[in-house]
């Protein structure tokens, strides 16, 4: 078991992505130890003051009832009915993998010393993490504006005994877990349930998976995209370094690159060719998926930036002697990023298809249906619809969720992101896309046996060879859904 501190040391969604997924433990760097005592050290001093000021949930309510003051006794108690009262979220559960995200996100966030919290509230949120202690968190509910305060607020409850957590593959009282290891229940101070609540983990933990599996699939549709080319009979002209160099958008060079590189040493490839161009699902892959490359650059470098982030509300700045309520938990940044994100992922989905229709049209010598005997036989003709069907959707899930705005709080929180609605659309979009470039591989793997003796690049025939070890020939109908199975957890280990 490894071990991940937590510092101000600065960290990728890749390396959130591995540490989430298992195999580390994470533990408080002394300097992120010093760093939030000296912030909780400060807060009390300043609620402490004679005749001090009002501080936004500190001393205050919440939202539209920023202005009414709490007795100084009850400040713990205004914490802890914030976090009851918030947890409100309805709809799916959040998978167990992105709750870990989002514990590891949040532990990182309070770390930088700006949020005000204890030392104790922090170990115990490490404590969960580390001893697969994962709190029940629903999908719906967040507004993504006043950071995404009901699914945070279930991912807190546990932290006083409250709640449900998942544990060891069954939903239990979080005080059962929290008795079970001799676990006292957190007595929230001052501002601790705001720091808690406040923030963008959510978002961003669904931002971090999104954009770690949306850089894997842009190199699996590659791969696909590579292999369908050759089983089409296609032409390699149009991924020619020359054509890419006058239009030098990186993500076209680069995917004019790598399908030369793939297809090296391809006899399909090199021989004569009857057709005089391909169709554009085929002769513009460079423009598609790089520019969907690009796009996933970018949103990695916001959802970069957003998880080294403090991001609740006020924000405490010890050295200089102020808390300032301003809008750090605002999920624009990342919402419309990841509406862009679900946009170019669903348009990998959209060409794959397309590349996928082409290959059973039973032209350039391919089979109708890419099966023997069409007619008996209705091969792979329904695994289209199925691709079909997925990329319609994924297209009714790009309506970006940051172009809607509800207000709420009594028109105090007038303008919200709606990024968590953004977040979990994004999710399935992936998922989606996915799926679709299972079912090209599921084809063009078809297509290919049926250019033999011919050969692909020995590049291409490694990834055939790999995939018929779990997907065979068809020659005949039989059941195909398990076989598209199969397909989706083998681009998911591409």
């Amino acid at each position: 078991m490894k071990t991940h501190k937590i510092s101000s040391a600065h960290i990728t969604p890749q390396q959130a992505y591995e540490i989430a997924r298992g195999g580390y433990r994470l533990e408080l760097s002394d300097d992120a130890r010093t760093r939030i005592q000296r912030c909780r050290d400060y807060l009390d001093s300043k609620t402490e003051e004679k005749d001090a000021a009002p501080i936004y949930g500190v001393t205050t309510g919440f939202g539209s009832l920023c202005n009414i003051s709490v007795d100084k006794k009850r400040l713990g108690e205004l914490q802890k009915n914030l976090v009851m009262s918030h947890a409100c979220g309805t709809g799916e559960r959040v998978p167990s993998e992105i709750v870990r995200l989002i514990l590891l996100l949040k532990i990182q966030s309070l770390s930088y010393g700006h949020s005000g919290v204890q030392v104790a509230t922090v170990e115990r949120l490490i404590d969960f993490f580390n001893n697969g202690v994962l709190p029940v968190i629903y999908q719906q509910g967040s507004l993504g504006a006043s950071g995404d305060l009901a699914p945070l607020a279930h991912m807190s409850l546990p932290l006083l005994g409250l709640g449900e957590v998942e544990f060891e593959g069954k939903d239990v009282p979080a005080s059962e877990v929290l008795k079970k290891f001799g676990w006292e229940p957190i007595e929230l101070q001052s501002k601790e349930g705001l720091a808690l609540l406040n923030g963008t983990q959510f978002m961003s933990a669904f931002g971090v998976w999104c954009v770690v599996n949306a850089r894997r699939l842009s190199e699996c549709a590659d791969k696909i995209g590579a292999m369908s080319l050759d089983a089409f009979d296609g032409r390699i002209e149009p991924f020619y370094e020359p054509v890419h160099k006058v239009r030098a958008h990186r993500g076209q060079l680069e995917t004019a690159r790598v399908f030369r590189e793939l297809l090296k040493g391809s006899e399909l490839i090199a021989r004569h060719k009857e057709h005089v161009q391909d169709p554009y699902s085929f002769r513009c892959i460079p423009q598609v998926h790089g520019a969907s490359k690009d796009t996933i650059d970018y949103v990695e470098s916001v959802i970069t930036t957003e998880i080294n982030s403090v991001t609740d509300n006020p924000t405490v700045f010890p050295d200089e002697d102020i808390v300032i309520s301003a809008g750090n938990f605002h999920g624009q940044p990342i919402a419309v990023a990841m509406d862009f994100l679900a946009i170019a992922v669903s348009e990998l989905g959209n060409i794959s298809e397309r590349r996928t229709y082409k290959l059973i049209s039973g032209s350039r010598g391919l089979p109708s249906f890419l099966v023997a005997n069409p007619g008996l036989n209705s091969g792979f003709m329904i695994p289209q619809y199925t691709a079909a069907s997925i990329v319609s959707q994924s297209k009714g899930l790009c309506m970006p969720a940051s172009a809607d705005s509800i207000p709420s709080s009594q028109g105090q929180e007038d303008h919200v992101s709606m990024g968590s609605n953004a977040a979990t659309k994004l999710y399935r979009v992936v998922n989606n896309t996915e799926r679709v470039l299972a079912i090209e591989l599921f084809n063009a793997a078809q297509a290919l046996e049926f250019r033999r003796p011919l050969k692909s690049s020995p590049a291409i025939e490694a990834i055939f060879t790999e995939y018929r070890k779990r997907v065979p020939f068809i020659s005949n109908d039989e059941i195909m859904y398990p076989h598209i199975e199969s397909s989706v957890q083998f681009v998911r280990g591409m």
